[in-house]
Formats: structure tokens, C-alpha cells, sequence
């Protein structure tokens, strides 16, 4: 799961194709500057506490995506159930989260006719390529891997990452990285939208598609080797404590804005906003990280440079940029907020979206798997 000013999607594309074309000669450059598959995958796990730093760094980024897309290209985003395992789950929330993901998603701008969105659990070929993928990864690639310990130590409330003991992990998030790749190369994605934190896992799937072109597809470059489209990620710390980032598992609510706060609440949270006392306002995320995270979120719902926002309110005080930042947030989670429960009452819509995004996702990947086994002896 991502620079002030965001660049037009489609352009940025583009532009890393033909850096990594320029080196790698592993994908045709027309074919791929013709046509791009892109696919991303969120968790549906706390969509309850999805919160600002949620939406501005992975949801709205794939609703730009979509929205600036060419007729041409495949726009593939998955809701990945079987990942959301790797971690305890309470069987009946896991389900409700999975349906509210959905309409968080559709709430948020992301269009069934214009992408494809579905469930990954209601794909198995997902399962099938990575267990087929798993065959051909080496243990010492996925203990390389820097992100299981630190899951696991939240999971147990660790401090200290060195306190986890290895044989504390179970199987599934160890492997799920495997699992990752599979989602990608799947859908024989060219491009995928992820944070800098996820580049590593993506690295792997590089190498595993590396890897299966060169053991079993010999005459052809049968998957293609994604390249990273790294989403223009807005940084939101905390309300309470700027000095860390806005996360849904703090303990105090008011230190985070919810993708369902109402507009009593948000004001609440941002009026309550750690801030200093030094009159007017500038951009110091070292010496006024309180007034300058207000800026960073102000700038990022207006999508201009932070630098231009901050020169409006220099001789202005915290009163006046607190509600205007209040009056952007309103502004861009109100039509969704409605919207979300709105969608939470539309069970059968909601449940026939997921089956239609379902049947084209397995359409997709069924033509890659027929060719898998084929490949592999299974046929």
C-alpha cells in the first residue's frame, strides 16, 4: 500500500515504463506503452477505523488511476481476504469487513464498469500460481523478507522486534509474500500502485516472474516483470503527536480523522490538534511538525504544493487554518461518507458486483493459469 504535487497518473506511468524498458528489454515498449495492467489489493480488515492517511495514500490514488486510465488499459483492484488470514480473525467480522471494504471502495469513486473489483477468496487461481510459485522460491528470499517480523511484532505487542521468537510465526505470514506475487502476476500485471514500505515484496514478484520466464517459458517472456508505480503518498501524522504517523491502531481516537467521522467529530479532532504558540503559520515539519502536519492535510485535500498553502496563512494563526482544514475535510469525506451508508444497506448490490468483478478477474486469470500448467507439465 504511495512528492506535494501530484503528477497526472497516466503520464507517470508512462514515464517509469520507459525507464525500466530502457533497461530491462524484457517487454515489448509498444505493446506496453499500448496497453498497461494494473492491479493493487487492499486488506478489508478495520474498514470501520480507515482513517485519512488510508484514503489519501491508497484509495484515492486508485480512484485517479481509474479515472485517468486509457480505453486500452486493464484496471484490476482486489480486496485480498486470504491475506487478511495471516493474522487472527474473528470469522464474523472478517465477513462483514469484506462487504464493507466493498462499498468503502464504490463510496470512495472506484466504478465495477470501468475496473475491475472484486474479492481475491473468490479467485482460486490465486492459490493455484502460488503454490506453483512457491515451488520455485528459495526459503533464503522470503527470510530476506523485512516486513513478517514487524507484522508479527504488532501482532503480539512486541516493542522490540529482536524479542520475536521465529518459531512464533505460522506458515501463512511467512509465505504470504508468495501469495502477493501470485495476486500480481496473475492478471500478468505490467504496473503495480504501491508504497515505498511494499517495495521489497514487489522486488520479489519481479524475481519470481523473472525467475518462471527463465525455468519454464524459454522461447517468450511470459510474465511480464511489473514495474513499481510508486502512488504519490500524502504523509498524515498524528492529531495528538506529529512526531508519528495517523494510525487507526492508536489509542486515542482523536488523534486520527475516520473515513466515517461525522462533521461534529472532525471539527472536534482538528480543533483539539497539537499545535505551538509561535504566531503565523510556516512549513517546518522539524521545528512545527504540529501546524505543519495541518498544512501537509490541508494541501493534500486541495491537491496544491504545501509551500502554497503555507504562503496564504503566514500571517494568519492556527484558529484560521485548523477550520479551514476542518471545512477541506468535510468537503472531500462528506459525499463519500453518505454514500458508504448508503451502499452498507444494498446487500444484494453489493453482492452482485463482487460476483460480476469475480467472473472477470477468473476470466483473466484462468487464460494465464491454462498456460501455467501447460507450461509447468500439469497438462
Amino acid at each position: 500500500m504511495f512528492s506535494s504535487r501530484l503528477t497526472t497518473t497516466a503520464q507517470c506511468c508512462r514515464r517509469q515504463s520507459l525507464r525500466y524498458l530502457s533497461t530491462s528489454g524484457l517487454v515489448n515498449e509498444q505493446k506496453t506503452l499500448r496497453r498497461r495492467v494494473i492491479f493493487s489489493g487492499i486488506q478489508p480488515t478495520g474498514i470501520l477505523h480507515l482513517q485519512l492517511g488510508n484514503y489519501l495514500g491508497a484509495i484515492s490514488n486508485w480512484v485517479k488511476l481509474q479515472n485517468e486510465a486509457q480505453h486500452e488499459d486493464d484496471i484490476i483492484f482486489a480486496i485480498v481476504g486470504w491475506h487478511a488470514l495471516t493474522l487472527p480473525q474473528n470469522p464474523k467480522e472478517l465477513s462483514a469487513a469484506r462487504t464493507n471494504m466493498l462499498a468503502t471502495l464504490l463510496a470512495f469513486g472506484i466504478d465495477p464498469k470501468r475496473s475491475v473489483v472484486f474479492h481475491q477468496d473468490d479467485n482460486q487461481c490465486h492459490t493455484e500460481l502460488a503454490w506453483i510459485l512457491s515451488c520455485i522460491t528459495p526459503i533464503g528470499k522470503l527470510r530476506r523478507m523485512t516486513t513478517w517480523k514487524s507484522r508479527l511484532a504488532t501482532a503480539r505487542n512486541a516493542n522490540d522486534e529482536s524479542e520475536i521468537d521465529e518459531s512464533m510465526l505460522n506458515a501463512g505470514l511467512f509465505t504470504y509474500p508468495i501469495l502477493q506475487a501470485a495476486d500480481i502476476l496473475a492478471y500478468r500485471a505490467t504496473h503495480v500502485p504501491v508504497g515505498e514500505d511494499q517495495t521489497q515484496h514487489l522486488e520479489l514478484s519481479r524475481d519470481l516472474a523473472d525467475s518462471f520466464n527463465r525455468t519454464f517459458s524459454k522461447r517468450k517472456q511470459f510474465f511480464p516483470v511489473p514495474s513499481q508505480l510508486i502512488t504519490p503518498t500524502k504523509r498524515v501524522l498524528s492529531l495528538k503527536d506529529p512526531s508519528s504517523k495517523m494510525s487507526k491502531s492508536a489509542p486515542d481516537p482523536a488523534s486520527r480523522i475516520e473515513l466515517t467521522d461525522t462533521a461534529a467529530q472532525i471539527s472536534r479532532k482538528v480543533r483539539a490538534a497539537v499545535t505551538d504558540s509561535i504566531d503565523g503559520i510556516t512549513y517546518d515539519p522539524v521545528a512545527r511538525p504540529g501546524a505543519s502536519n495541518l498544512l501537509s492535510i490541508l494541501a493534500a485535500c486541495t491537491d496544491e504544493p504545501v509551500q502554497e498553502v503555507a504562503a496564504r496563512y503566514a500571517e494568519k494563526g492556527h484558529s484560521a487554518l485548523k477550520s479551514d482544514v476542518v471545512d477541506a475535510l468535510e468537503e472531500i469525506l462528506r459525499s463519500p461518507r453518505e454514500e458508504f451508508g448508503r451502499l452498507r444497506q444494498e446487500k444484494e448490490y453489493l453482492a452482485a458486483v463482487a460476483r460480476q468483478g469475480a467472473e472477470k478477474a477468473k476470466e483473466r486469470s484462468s487464460k494465464t493459469m491454462r498456460e501455467v500448467r501447460n507450461m509447468v507439465g500439469l497438462c
